[in-house]
């Protein structure tokens, strides 16, 4: 009995000890995936993340780099480098820890002026590529469809001991040119740079543009970046060519002190350019205008500021202004950047208000009734 006793113990024990050896390897292998090993570098990738410099880890530091990164990725996914300025977008900015699936931190050694080691702060955030597709269809911005052309840039650059060409082992010098198309949501690739290829910097000093284009026909997809940065009174100039299909979309030249500013300027005509051809007006919106809507539910003052903040605060509605109050309910005359649709779309992110459109909703004038809810 005794020894039947001792192997059931035994057995217990052994159980334990297995129980607690697995539950060991899951705790070790839950704290690998969670844990960046050493060499990873946290960065943005794709156009819902973005990248901003940060003076530290705090709260408010982060809010505001939510906002900036926010503004980052809306320009991106519509092309528009001036986003910020359409209406309704100023007010969702202000909230945009709301869309934020996820966030990190990176910090970048660099050296000072002085030869010192310096630092600098990274915030890397990641938003919810399912709220800011809400997002743009409800204000109605135009969308850069994708995936995304990677056009080839053609570019030469006389520092003053004549023009070479930028190929593909010379990436740094057009790195202003590169990075900030990335920045716009788009990529640019470079030639080779072989001998043939560099015999083509007097076409691109002539302005040669179908010389270039025929030449990069090796090159997919069939669109060129052209491009040739100089000095000029004490500064740089560029002068800049986009074609698609062998025709030119557009040409235009700037200068400047800084040849990475200059140089930057090159990727920023492309994605207008792009943006012009490619970017499609969101759907399921309606058009600005006019909108009669009426409010039930509202049984006390209290109700009542409650609502008109609410329907202040609705990054959808330009103006609001109250028609007549009777006791089936109060009527607004709302200005609505994206219809009735956009109106709605809020309305049911938020649960603040239950009910749907009536009348005809993709005509300016439409009405509707929402109830506030308790």
């Amino acid at each position: 009995m005794a020894s039947a006793t001792g192997l059931a113990i035994g057995a217990r024990k052994c159980s334990v000890r297995a129980w607690v050896w697995v539950l060991t390897l899951a705790l070790a292998s839950f704290s690998a995936s969670a844990q960046r090993t050493e060499g990873d570098r946290v960065k943005a990738e794709g156009v819902y993340s973005a990248e901003i410099t940060v003076n530290g880890q705090g709260a408010n530091e982060r809010r505001v780099g939510f906002s900036r990164a926010l503004v980052q990725v809306l320009a991106k996914l519509t092309g528009d480098n001036r986003v910020t300025a359409r209406p309704g977008v100023g007010a969702e900015i202000r909230k945009a820890g709301d869309y934020i699936e996820g966030y990190d931190y990176r910090q970048d050694r660099g050296v000072g002026p002085s030869g010192a080691p310096s630092f600098k702060t990274t915030l890397v955030a990641r938003f919810d590529e399912q709220q800011v597709n809400d997002l743009v269809a409800t204000l109605g911005l135009p969308i850069w469809p994708q995936p995304r052309p990677k056009p080839v840039l053609w570019l030469a650059i006389d520092d003053g001991s004549g023009p070479r060409l930028v190929g593909l082992s010379r990436a740094d010098a057009a790195r202003a040119t590169l990075d900030r198309a990335i920045e716009r949501g788009y990529a640019l690739g470079l030639p080779a740079g072989n001998a043939s290829e560099q015999a083509l910097v007097g076409s691109i000093w002539r302005g040669d543009t179908a010389a270039v284009a025929r030449a990069s026909q090796r090159y997919s997809p069939p669109m060129q970046l052209i491009g040739k940065l100089y000095r000029k009174a004490g500064g740089w100039a560029a002068d800049w060519s986009f074609l698609d299909g062998g025709r030119v979309l557009a040409t235009w030249s700037e200068s400047g002190a800084s040849p990475r500013q200059v140089l930057a300027t090159g990727a920023d005509g492309a994605a207008d350019a792009l943006v012009k051809r490619y970017a499609k007006a969101a759907e399921a919106t309606g058009p600005a205008g006019a909108y009669t809507v009426t409010f039930t539910g509202i049984d006390s003052a209290d109700d009542y500021v409650r609502l008109s903040g609410y329907l202040q605060g609705l990054a959808v509605v330009g103006q609001l202004t109250p028609v007549r109050a009777t006791p089936q309910g109060v009527q607004f005359e709302l200005q609505l950047i994206s219809g009735l649709p956009g109106f709605q779309r809020m309305v049911e992110r938020d649960g603040v208000l239950s009910g749907a459109q009536s009348g005809e909703p993709g005509e300016s004038g439409g009405s509707a009734v929402y109830r506030l809810r308790r």
